[in-house]
């Protein structure tokens, strides 16, 4: 019987993407060995509903942009062609039907453990992949015996401490972002203008 593949899927706006992103899906991929980590850019975020996002085609733009070399990622349109708000549980049905005989692992920070609860159907979410947490230093700090951690693969990594709010603040600032996202990803903001308002 053929070996199941294993794919990894690192959801989120990438607005825009960053090198944080990036170290988090290369080392998770290296230590699990996985066959290939997925980026699905979220039409609208539940849990983000007040952050105005930037067009969806400039999120996925950067997102394909930031991966490009790398054979291991790809990047899925497949909650932008769905619109509204993205349900974590509604992709993962969606990709179980996409890719037969395969083990989804779906990756998240440690910093979403305590609204695990509110997410939808976080039990479907953990019949359909297996969750990772990616803890890195100075930001794993969560608590082991919270029911959703104890189901969870937790995996340290060296991790980088950048967040897209800190990146869209310092365009809007005229401060350099150089070395926090792709060089391809921060000449497409600079072409295309973005978080200068």
């Amino acid at each position: 019987m053929a070996r199941r593949r294993k794919i990894g899927i690192l959801g989120g706006t990438f607005d825009p993407i960053h090198l944080g992103h990036l170290v988090l899906a290369e080392q998770v991929k290296e230590k699990l060995k996985l066959d290939q980590v997925i980026f699905i850019p979220c039409s609208r975020s539940p849990h983000k509903t007040r952050q105005k996002l930037s067009p969806a085609q400039d999120r996925f733009r950067m997102t394909r942009l930031a991966l490009e070399g790398n054979l291991g990622f790809s990047v899925s349109d497949i909650e932008l062609k769905r619109k509204g708000l993205s349900y974590t549980v509604d992709t993962l049905k969606e990709l179980e039907d996409l890719y037969p005989n395969s083990q989804m692992y779906f990756l998240t920070g440690s910093d979403v453990l305590n609204e695990f609860g509110t997410w939808k159907d976080p039990k479907q979410i953990y019949r359909l992949a297996k969750v990772v947490i990616a803890t890195r230093p100075g930001f794993d700090e969560f608590d082991r015996r919270n029911r959703f951690a104890k189901k969870s693969i937790v995996v340290p990594i060296t991790g980088i401490d950048v967040s897209s709010s800190e990146i869209r603040r310092r365009v809007k600032k005229g401060k350099s972002i150089k070395y926090l996202v792709p060089s391809r990803v921060e000449d497409f903001i600079r072409k295309k203008k973005l978080y200068q308002q």
